[in-house]
């Protein structure tokens, strides 16, 4: 399972570069849409920091407002069961990564490092000393822990608030 789940989650990521977002979210499993995206969502946070500082952030705020804006008219078309509950688990998830945008450009922050940016739950693919192969890490504030590719199924996502922002950092906190 372990295996499997890396693999599709892999594809996933990859896959994402090849196709245009609205296409990729209906033919992906519910998580691998949610994780790949957040690597994506993470990559692209930090090099806007990168490449343009408060200006490239501002940049990418724009952006996801029309990444944002293709996700929902998705809904408005008919789509399977399976890919309405992804198309709908990624708005959330495309909604708390815009206002988390929003809040650094409101903060008017430069650097990657700053609290504001590194206390947010962070996806990245990459591969760490030791392992054969790129691995899915979670990073928050000073954890880094590996993605431990249990399938999760595909359900539904009410919100993310600042209170679960939160329990996520406190969560990881204690692993």
């Amino acid at each position: 399972m372990i295996l499997s789940v890396r693999e599709v989650v892999e594809f996933g990521i990859i896959d994402y570069l090849e196709r245009p977002r609205t296409e990729w979210v209906v033919i992906h499993p519910g998580q691998v849409v949610l994780n790949s995206s957040q690597v994506h969502w993470t990559l692209d946070v930090e090099k806007a920091f990168d490449d343009g500082g408060l200006e490239g952030i501002k940049e990418y705020q724009a952006f996801l407002e029309t990444q944002l804006d293709g996700s929902v008219m998705l809904v408005r078309e008919k789509l399977s069961k399976l890919a309405k509950t992804s198309v709908n688990a990624l708005i959330v998830i495309d909604v708390h990564a815009k206002d988390v945008v929003a809040e650094l450009v409101r903060c008017r922050l430069t650097d990657k490092h700053a609290f504001e940016w590194v206390s947010q739950l962070r996806y990245y693919w990459y591969q760490a000393e030791g392992e054969d192969q790129e691995q899915m890490w979670c990073k928050q504030v000073a954890t880094v822990f590996p993605y431990g590719y249990e399938y999760l199924g595909n359900t539904g996502r009410l919100v993310i608030t600042p209170l679960t922002d939160k329990c996520y950092m406190t969560l990881m906190g204690a692993l």
